[in-house]
């Protein structure tokens, strides 16, 4: 990983919960315009880190620097305008509102109009709203859900949501996009186009890409550069071809018969 720009830092970042040390010295650099993954068993402190970089979590010790500027425990608003967006293990949508609705939710955090405005029939306000509308019908038409824009968020299959999150993230103009277990719940297919998906989202967004997940298919598919967590430490980092034959890795996650079928 050289010759790119370090967008992230952590040093020292650290989380307790009482006596208990979910993550420890968790200390990463990702570079811009990657795509890049954070892997580990169940319960090894993955979420936890995401919920430290998007404000969710104060960590007790370290630092988060997002291009040179210290973000470390400020609000998940505040985290979300300085342009980190993610979504979430468990799906999160606005499930009484339709698909549009969801991703203009999501547009309406660079809106310079406040709520107020709007009963004033203010121009710049109705102006506003119409260009938050038709960013809100691009990004669906860009993942695929144009002709659904009406339909509620719940009616849609699984697979769908997980597109429909990822779009509502994206009307916020994230740089930096974190995804949270993406593949979860779905058929190899369906994963398959989900990698696509996320190569395709890079390209078109400039963005850089920091995700989670257990399907290795996806992870060794997509991932320029990955980390490795176990018990909340760090055991190893490098391209997938070095994780895949790191002996910590193996024994700690991946196992031997998924080398012997990689």
């Amino acid at each position: 990983m050289a010759d790119r720009r370090i967008i992230l830092k952590t040093p020292g970042l650290t989380m307790r919960f009482g006596g208990l040390t979910a993550v420890d010295n968790f200390d990463i650099e990702v570079q811009e315009d990657r795509i890049v993954g954070l892997i580990g068993p169940n319960g090894a402190g993955k979420t936890t880190c995401f919920n430290m970089i998007t404000g969710y979590y104060n960590p007790t010790e370290g630092q988060i620097i997002f291009y040179d500027d210290d973000i470390t425990g400020i609000p998940t608003h505040k985290v979300c305008q300085k342009g980190i967006a993610r979504t979430f293990q468990n799906i999160r949508l606005f499930y009484n509102e339709t698909v549009l609705q969801n991703v203009m939710i999501g547009a309406h955090l660079r809106q310079k109009s406040k709520w107020w405005h709007a009963p004033f029939h203010i121009p710049s306000c109705a102006r506003e709203e119409k260009e938050v509308r038709d960013r809100s019908m691009f990004l669906l038409e860009t993942v695929g859900l144009a002709n659904l824009a009406n339909e509620q968020a719940n009616s849609l299959p699984y697979g769908e949501q997980r597109r429909l999150e990822i779009a509502r993230a994206l009307a916020t103009q994230p740089r930096f996009l974190l995804l949270d277990e993406p593949a979860a719940g779905m058929n190899p297919q369906e994963s398959w186009e989900l990698m696509h998906f996320i190569q395709k989202t890079r390209e078109d967004f400039n963005l850089t890409i920091l995700l989670i997940e257990h399907d290795m298919k996806v992870v060794m598919g997509v991932c320029e550069h990955i980390w490795v967590l176990d018990y909340g430490k760090l055991i190893a980092e490098g391209a997938p071809e070095e994780i895949q034959a790191n002996s910590k890795v193996i024994e700690a996650y991946l196992g031997e018969e998924y080398v012997q079928n990689a």
